[in-house]
């Protein structure tokens, strides 16, 4: 017998979210808030993101982060624990089990 890969959809989150456009409402010491930008790389524990009007680079650690990013055009919560994970073993964790785990 095979193993069923996933119980639904593939959640957005499985994807690549470098490059997708986010907006921050709560980010642990970082001011002022709400934050919009665009994600320019990914770790464990942290996001950098490219502030939208000054150019900027923050890297925004993912515990406690709150907001929303936008991805295949829709806005989709965003929370950064669930998100602790390596990039690559988040796609696989959620491309693999569905969408209910981290999301």
């Amino acid at each position: 017998m095979s193993a069923s890969r996933g119980t639904g959809p593939v959640s957005p989150l499985a994807g690549e979210l470098v490059g997708a456009p986010v907006r921050l409402t709560v980010a642990p010491g970082v001011v002022p808030l709400p934050l919009e930008g665009t994600i320019v790389d990914e770790t464990l524990s942290t996001f950098l993101v490219r502030r939208s009007p000054t150019g900027r680079t923050l890297r925004i650690a993912k515990q406690g982060l709150e907001g929303s990013i936008l991805l295949d055009g829709a806005e989709i919560p965003l929370s950064g624990e669930p998100l602790r994970v390596r990039p690559e073993d988040r796609t696989k964790r959620l491309a693999w089990r569905g969408s209910g785990r981290l999301a």
